[in-house]
């Protein structure tokens, strides 16, 4: 396995796949087409030194993987909305665009923050306070702070197996499953084509559930640590250590997805398991979506040719362009 340096996601019946400093979000339409639409990214953090600094750097990316995660499940959630956007409903004037557009972004930054509002009560302040209870039987800090890292732990894992019986999340699940697979068949020396990507792994060492995962064991180490009686202040330097926890956190991937000795296999295990929940095998149709996501970013052809010294023909250049719907749409 060798390291190509692209990366991904699953949407709603697709496939988003990244690459330096463009990305392609490939989507199955519910009349069976595959739309891929390819756009250049915009970094929360235009300074690259901030993306040199080992922890910042990983807050930086995790911000950026945030914002761009949220517009492309927009995207791909938008083909599947209710026939109520008859063309007569449509804006017409330039002033109706632009209203749309912001009313657009508003949505989007709302649904932004009540999922990390979500997200903060669930795996952080629940398991907290749950964790005050044992004061009845033990004053022991060290205990309680352990405990609440189980219980986090716990949680998290409970949250992730009952979301996988929504059928819908089932779906995203097969998809996350094709975007691993395409990228090990890659990363293998693999050409990419449906057989090749089908016997592929659907477990990936850099994927984003291996990332939850470290933060919810480091945040039990970090969380140890804070030695103040203040309940007020525990909250707060919680809050404030988690970029630190998703920096660290960041390292940890980074390192594992550019390795593969013993140690990096035993680092990487506990995320390989947790994404037997997360990932599930795809059907053929949604490894062709993968397949369309990955080819409109990346060459993989010229990559295995310099990383594997594999030439690999090209079979057929009837290749249909990605859409373009806005000027930051690359050809």
């Amino acid at each position: 396995m060798k390291y190509s340096g692209i990366g991904g996601q699953a949407v709603i019946e697709g496939v988003m796949m990244k690459n330096l400093e463009k990305y392609a979000v490939a989507v199955r339409k519910p009349d069976g087409e595959i739309d891929v639409q390819v756009k250049n990214t915009k970094p929360l953090f235009a300074n690259e030194k901030l993306r040199k600094i080992p922890i910042v750097r990983g807050v930086v990316s995790f911000l950026d993987s945030l914002v761009t995660g949220m517009e492309t499940l927009e995207h791909s959630a938008s083909f599947f909305e209710d026939e109520e956007k008859d063309s007569d409903k449509k804006p017409k004037t330039e002033a109706e665009k632009k209203k749309a557009e912001r009313k657009e972004k508003a949505t989007m930054a709302g649904t932004l923050i009540l999922s990390l509002i979500f997200a903060l009560g669930l795996f952080f302040f629940l398991p907290y306070g749950l964790s005050l209870l044992l004061y009845k039987f033990t004053d022991n800090y060290m205990i309680i702070a352990a405990a609440e890292g189980v219980l986090r732990f716990v949680i998290f894992l409970l949250y992730v197996w009952l979301i996988s019986y929504m059928e819908d999340i089932k779906r995203t699940y097969m998809y996350h499953g094709a975007e691993h697979k395409c990228i090990n068949c890659i990363e293998a020396g693999r050409p990419l084509d449906i057989a090749n990507v089908r016997i592929s792994s659907r477990f990936h060492k850099r994927c984003g559930t291996s990332f939850l995962l470290f933060v919810v064991i480091i945040s039990i180490v970090c969380f140890m640590f804070i030695r103040v009686d203040n309940r007020l202040y525990q909250l707060l330097l919680r809050l404030v250590l988690i970029p630190v926890i998703a920096g660290i956190s960041y390292e940890f991937i980074r390192f594992a997805g550019r390795g593969d000795n013993i140690f990096v296999k035993i680092v990487s295990a506990p995320g390989m398991w947790l994404q037997r929940l997360t990932t599930k095998e795809p059907t053929d149709d949604m490894i062709e979506v993968g397949i369309a996501s990955v080819e409109a970013v990346f060459d993989w052809r010229k990559y295995l040719k310099d990383e594997y010294n594999l030439v690999v023909p090209v079979v057929n250049n009837m290749k249909k362009e990605p859409k373009k719907d806005s000027e930051d749409i690359i050809s």
